[in-house]
């Protein structure tokens, strides 16, 4: 996941420049987001906004468990914003009506935070923590990681809803937040890799995918075991 904070209004100019090039090639596509620019601009402002509220959540939980359970449990946080190409081909894919008021209420994952820890017992903890808070609203969770995908997916994908405080009014924002310990993300970004490598052969792609199952399951049981090793640590304290 890309960093997505900056200014917004650049973020829409960049995408707007996308279209005119026409990396967005529908027609009916394009004539929407140039006849509602605006609303656009906004509803992806409102979603940055969502995506910072979340993230300073996470940063102040980090900051508390840090001092009670005298570790970090979180290495790393990601943040990103769908990109307009990518959002697009989404609507087209579903076939969700094309309006920003419909795109809003569809799609779940405008705005996505990913949360990198150590240890999958951290993830846990900081899941319970984070949805005992009272202005979070669990939509959805999917937990990848006592559940994998065929493919040796781990990770636990969250959507939840947040309100966001504007100068006028509170509206509530959905964010999908989604939990990996280090050896599940290094996993899952070879994986997008091959997976959008276009021209290799089919020979390749399948000795491939097949090695990055077995490393799925290696990169488990070394989570497994840096899990247990830790947990010797703290009783021996």
């Amino acid at each position: 996941m890309a960093n997505a904070k900056g200014n917004i209004q650049e973020y829409i100019a960049a995408k707007t420049r996308e279209i005119i090039r026409g990396r967005l090639a529908s027609d009916k596509i394009r004539g929407f987001i140039k006849d509602n620019t605006r609303k656009v601009e906004t509803m992806f402002t409102y979603y940055n906004c969502a995506m910072m509220e979340v993230e300073t959540k996470f940063k102040v939980l980090n900051e508390e468990l840090t001092l009670s359970h005298a570790h970090t449990p979180i290495e790393t946080i990601k943040t990103r914003l769908k990109s307009m190409d990518s959002l697009m081909e989404k609507v087209d894919r579903y076939g969700i009506p094309l309006s920003v008021e419909s795109i809003m209420e569809n799609i779940n994952d405008i705005a996505g935070i990913r949360i990198i820890c150590s240890f999958k017992d951290d993830i846990y903890s900081l899941v319970d923590s984070f949805l005992s808070q009272d202005d979070v609203t669990l939509v959805e969770k999917k937990d990848y990681i006592a559940n994998p995908k065929e493919n040796g997916y781990r990770s636990l994908h969250l959507i939840v809803s947040v309100p966001i405080f504007l100068e006028k009014q509170k509206r509530d924002m959905k964010v999908e937040v989604q939990f990996r310990t280090i050896a599940m993300d290094f996993w899952a970004s070879l994986e997008h890799k091959i997976k959008y490598k276009k021209d290799l052969p089919e020979s390749i792609n399948e000795k491939l995918v097949s090695e990055l199952a077995m490393c799925a399951e290696i990169s488990a049981d070394l989570d497994e075991k840096m899990q247990d090793i830790r947990r010797q640590l703290t009783e021996a304290s």
